[in-house]
């Protein structure tokens, strides 16, 4: 997937200025993909230079011209055919992990606050995912990533959870 499939899914819900865009893309995407507002610009010529969004430009009272974009019909298309394309599966990257894998248990607590950490972001990635399910509607779309969004906090809390206790010296007494 490049970004430009995250850039036609999020202009799908309707049309956005290049800074609304990111906004939208922080809230509903950027946890499953990450991309720079300047990222998000680059791909919005190219998808505009290859006919996949057109813009139009909005004059404001008080702020500077702003240019709005929206799919075109072969962004629509080019859109249904990256989702009928069979998705590979996700890969872990994650450099708690590699540490994890590397420590030896002299060094366990070396990782506690490192765990910490990820299970209070965890706790609030979590909390946040439930706002947005509890003010979203009935999109099958943004429903279905918000409840992957939170299964995995879930299980991530729990994972931490478990990490915590045996870096600590749980309840067996080994680290």
């Amino acid at each position: 997937m490049s970004l430009r499939h995250a850039v036609l899914a999020a202009l799908s819900r309707g049309e956005a200025s290049g800074y609304e865009l990111a906004k939208r893309f922080d809230v509903a995407v950027a946890d499953f993909w990450s991309a720079t507002p300047q990222q998000l610009y680059r791909d919005l010529e190219r998808l505009e230079r290859d006919g996949l969004v057109e813009a139009r430009v909005v004059e404001q009272r008080r702020r500077p011209t702003k240019r709005v974009f929206t799919l075109t019909a072969a962004g629509h298309q080019a859109l249904r055919e990256f989702v009928r394309e069979p998705a590979r599966p996700a890969a872990i990257r994650d450099e708690f992990l590699v540490k994890l894998q590397a420590v030896e248990s002299g060094d366990a607590g070396a990782l506690v606050a490192g765990a910490e950490a990820r299970l209070a972001r965890s706790r609030e990635k979590l909390a946040g995912y439930e706002r947005l399910l509890a003010e979203s509607g009935d999109d099958l779309g943004p429903y279905l990533t918000l409840m992957a969004g939170i299964m995995y906090e879930q299980q991530n809390i729990q994972w931490t959870e478990l990490v915590l206790q045996r870096l600590r010296g749980g309840e067996d007494g080994t680290a």
